[in-house]
C-alpha cells in the first residue's frame, strides 16, 4: 500500500485560474498541494505552465480533453492538437471529462462511445500517454442491468484506457465507491475526492455524507497514483474551500 499524492483539480479554483493562473498555481502550493490536474492552460502559455509548476514542485500528471462526439470526421485532427498540447505540458494521462448520455442509454450507445475512445485510446498510446475515462453520476445509468461507466470499460481494452473514478458521484449515483475502487483496482491510477451535502450540491471534504475518511483508507490500498480535490460549489470562496479540503487531508496523514 502507498499513499496518494494529493492534488487539486483546477475547475475547483476556475474563478482564480482565470484571473490568473500562474498566481493561483503558487496559491496552491503554498497550501501544501502536491499536484494538479489541469482543464487547460487558461492564458498562459503551455510551456509556461509547466515550466511555473516545476519550479512549485507541483506535478501536472493529467489534462482533461472533451471530445468533439458530435464531428467524428473532425475528432482524429482536434484530439491530435490537444495531445500536442498535453505533451507540452507533460502529462502521463488525458483525461475523458464526460461522454454524451441518453435518457436511456442501449448497448447499441455504447459501441458507439467505445469505437471513439478506443480511436482516442490509440491516438494517446501512439503519443506515449494514456487515455482515462472520468464518471458523474449520469454515466452510471444502467444498460441491459449494469452501469454503462461499466460496460464502457468492459469494451474498451484496458491497454488503451484506465479509469478516473469520481468516487463523490459514484456515490452520488447510489454505489458503494469503495466496490469500485476494489473491481477496479489496476486499472484506477486516479481518482477524483469530494464530498456531497444531502442532494447534489458539494461540499468540504468530511462535511459532506460520502464518507471520505473511509474513502482514504480505500484508495491508499488501492495503491491509486493521484487523487484529485474537486468541489464546485463554496460557502465562501474557492481558495478558502481549498484550504479547508487540504487541511482536512493534512489532518488525517494524507497530505
Amino acid at each position: 500500500m502507498s499513499k496518494p499524492i494529493a492534488g487539486i483539480q483546477m475547475y475547483s479554483l476556475r474563478d482564480e485560474a482565470e484571473r490568473d493562473i500562474l498566481e493561483t498555481l503558487e496559491k496552491v502550493a503554498e497550501m501544501g498541494y502536491k499536484a494538479i490536474e489541469s482543464i487547460g492552460y487558461f492564458n498562459a502559455p503551455p510551456n509556461q505552465l509547466k515550466r511555473r509548476a516545476d519550479e512549485l514542485d507541483l506535478a501536472i500528471p493529467s489534462m482533461l480533453v472533451s471530445l468533439n462526439f458530435k464531428t467524428l470526421a473532425k475528432l482524429g485532427r482536434d484530439f491530435a492538437r490537444d495531445i500536442e498540447i498535453a505533451a507540452g505540458i507533460g502529462v502521463s494521462y488525458i483525461i475523458v471529462p464526460w461522454v454524451p448520455m441518453h435518457e436511456q442509454p442501449t448497448m447499441e450507445d455504447m459501441h458507439f462511445l467505445a469505437d471513439v475512445l478506443i480511436r482516442c485510446g490509440e491516438q494517446t498510446k501512439a503519443a506515449g500517454m494514456k487515455l482515462a475515462l472520468h464518471n458523474h453520476d449520469y454515466e452510471m445509468k444502467l444498460v441491459d442491468g449494469r452501469p454503462a461507466f461499466d460496460r464502457l470499460l468492459e469494451l474498451v481494452p484496458e491497454e488503451l484506457m484506465v479509469a478516473e473514478l469520481d468516487l463523490g458521484w459514484i456515490y452520488m449515483a447510489g454505489h458503494d465507491p469503495v466496490d469500485y475502487l476494489k473491481k477496479h483496482k489496476a486499472r484506477t491510477p486516479l481518482v477524483h475526492i469530494r464530498d456531497f451535502k444531502t442532494g447534489r450540491k458539494d461540499t468540504e471534504l468530511g462535511k459532506g455524507v460520502v464518507g471520505v475518511e473511509r474513502l482514504l483508507q480505500e484508495i491508499e490500498k488501492a495503491d491509486v497514483e493521484y487523487m484529485f480535490v474537486e468541489q464546485e460549489d463554496f460557502l465562501t470562496t474557492s481558495l478558502d474551500s481549498a484550504m479547508a479540503n487540504i487541511l482536512y487531508l493534512k489532518k488525517l496523514g494524507y497530505a
